[in-house]
């Protein structure tokens, strides 16, 4: 079973280094996308975050852990 495969709506996603990334919205085209909600602050708000599944180093409980820190793991895309 993919580490992809264990990620639920809702869990939250967290860097290496421990720091909270965000929320999952869903797993999308082998992605995890985040909430808007939980997308961070600055000029990229209102734009959903999208975060490999290559970076997910495991699916523990309710939480997401990354192979790469929070604030390099996440891609920002604007919406379609």
């Amino acid at each position: 079973m993919s580490a992809l495969s264990k990620v639920k709506e809702h869990m939250e996603v967290i860097g290496a280094d421990g720091a909270h990334v965000g929320t999952v919205d869903k797993v999308e085209s082998g992605r995890i996308k985040l909430t808007k909600a939980d997308s961070g602050e600055g000029h990229h708000r209102g734009h959903h975050h999208f975060i490999s599944a290559a970076l997910i180093a495991e699916v523990e409980g309710n939480k997401v852990r990354l192979s790469a820190n929070g604030d390099v793991a996440v891609t920002f895309e604007e919406e379609k």
